[in-house]
């Protein structure tokens, strides 16, 4: 297989959270990858302390997850609000059901519960993610949490509270979808990192859908890394590692060309890739990507072609459940 193709049988798909398989949160499998020796180890999540060093520092991602979909009354459409833009327009998502709906046009407003209305702009990409007017009482991310439910694919069948999307770090609502990588983490889990000498550090990505039929480019997100969090990173004694894509995308957004941190917020439309390489993240803690996922580029990028095809094959072979309740991938210099 390549590095973005590869075929994912149906039932390496989790279809529900771990909890509902009978495991704790940080009970999923762990696959390790080394890029300094190839190697590829099997482990589960609670191991993570014993696989990090000392002085090692932690990348989160303090972004909480939104209730971002919201039903057009009277129709079996749905609103999945994705990322709020610099100009206050939303980009948007319009599906039927779990799939996909591109038969909308510029112009096309939506009535929606509690008064809001959705009006289509102008599309920004292959009819799927549209510009948006939104009005609506209050704030969109209060609105979302009268209204909304957690946006949900075709392969999760039933729906799950907005808890089961949520992760220990999330703080500001404005993520669509979860950003993922940290669910596993519990809070016992971080205090024996914290007692083992790692450092935990914030940042913030409010992640908008990816919906697994689209495999788009990222698009602009909103961000901000701290002052706090640069000088932590810019004197890490140890290894720098970034929990999911978002972290990394927010760090190397506010990378100098010398590979140190500076306090930044805006919105990033950066994307790592490897001919543009990381310049401060060393590894990379992450769920497993679909194929021909825009997100793999980002992987190559912080560990090499070679190592991301030998966990991906081992992922296959030895079982492991893809997407949002899935295992993860630890990989590592």
């Amino acid at each position: 297989m390549t590095v973005l193709d590869f075929v994912l049988p149906a039932e390496l798909e989790a279809h529900d959270p771990p909890e509902a398989r009978g495991l704790t949160r940080d009970g999923v499998r762990l696959l390790v990858g080394r890029a300094g020796t190839g190697e590829v180890a099997h482990h589960r999540f609670t191991d993570l302390p014993d696989l990090l060093s000392p002085g090692d520092v932690l990348v989160v991602n303090t972004s909480a997850t939104m209730p971002a979909a919201v039903r057009v009354p009277g129709s079996d459409l749905s609103v999945h609000f994705s990322t709020e833009l610099p100009d206050g327009q939303w980009l948007v998502e319009l599906r039927r059901g779990l799939a996909q709906y591109s038969a909308a046009h510029s112009g096309d407003a939506f009535a929606l519960a509690g008064g809001a209305t959705v009006t289509l702009t102008s599309p920004y990409s292959r009819g799927r993610l549209w510009h948006a007017r939104v009005t609506a009482d209050g704030r969109i991310p209060d609105y979302l949490a009268e209204h909304g439910q957690p946006i949900r694919y075709g392969y999760v069948p039933r729906p799950w509270p907005l808890s089961s999307y949520q992760t220990v770090f999330g703080t500001e609502p404005g993520s669509a979808e979860m950003p993922s990588a940290a669910r596993p983490f519990t809070h016992e889990l971080v205090t024996r990192l914290v007692s083992a000498g790692v450092l935990v550090v914030p940042v913030l990505l409010h992640t908008g859908v990816a919906s697994p039929e689209a495999h788009e480019r990222p698009y602009p997100e909103r961000f901000a890394v701290s002052e706090h969090t640069a000088r932590v990173v810019n004197q890490a004694a140890g290894r720098v590692i970034a929990v999911g894509t978002t972290a990394v995308r927010a760090l190397e957004s506010a990378a100098r060309p010398d590979g140190t941190v500076a306090a930044r917020a805006g919105w990033t439309d950066l994307i790592v890739t490897p001919e543009r390489g990381v310049r401060v993240v060393d590894g990379l803690l992450t769920g497993l990507h679909e194929p021909r996922a825009s997100h793999l580029d980002m992987l190559a990028a912080v560990c090499g072609t070679d190592l991301l095809d030998r966990c991906y094959t081992a992922a296959v072979d030895a079982g492991y459940l893809w997407h949002e309740f899935g295992d993860l991938n630890l990989l590592l210099p």
